[in-house]
């Protein structure tokens, strides 16, 4: 079992009962999915990107990626419809877990000038949205196999039904979230 799935289990779910006051166990907020999206752009400016961004979102997350393909053309970005413009994964249960737990305790502390994630990031529903600037700070990644520097968005897809219990589940698992005090400075 994984580590982070093994504490939502014995810690997060007891602390979630007590601070949001759940009665019922089936209404408890847990994570559903966890997407994650590379974009590459134009096929036309560089024709091997896509394949060097599939191999490294296959070796972050441990599955592989779906290509995404264009809806519409536009002139100004050279793309038509129908180009492979990037790839997503969607990762659930053990995977999903491991992937959460390695993000929040060795990838994401290795940002620079980290002063933890935005809590304003959250949709309203529920859901968490962030990005990563480099694909670098996973340690999966060979730092000297490195053709281009590519960014990530990640999404947190969870069963609560507003932001509030979204929050308090996400920082109960040990996302880095600032405190409403450190925002203002």
């Amino acid at each position: 079992m994984a580590r982070l799935m093994e504490k939502y289990k014995t810690d997060v779910i007891p602390a979630l009962k007590e601070e949001l006051g759940i009665t019922n166990p089936m209404s408890i907020p847990r994570l559903q999915k966890v997407v994650v999206s590379m974009g590459t752009g134009s096929p036309v400016v560089d024709k091997n990107r896509l394949n060097t961004v599939i191999g490294d979102l296959a070796i972050i997350t441990g599955q592989k990626p779906q290509i995404r393909r264009a809806s519409k053309a536009v002139s100004n970005f050279k793309i038509r419809r129908g180009y492979d413009v990037g790839c997503s994964v969607t990762l659930r249960g053990r995977r999903m877990y491991e992937f959460v737990d390695r993000l929040f305790n060795a990838a994401i502390p290795r940002l620079r000038d980290f002063r933890g994630l935005n809590p304003k990031s959250f949709d309203g529903r529920g859901n968490y949205s962030m990005g990563v600037p480099d694909q670098s700070i996973f340690a999966e990644i060979d730092l000297g196999s490195i053709a281009v520097s590519q960014g990530m968005n990640i999404t947190f897809v969870t069963s609560a039904k507003d932001d509030n219990s979204a929050n308090a589940l996400l920082r109960f698992l040990g996302m880095p979230l600032k405190q409403a005090d450190e925002e203002n400075n």
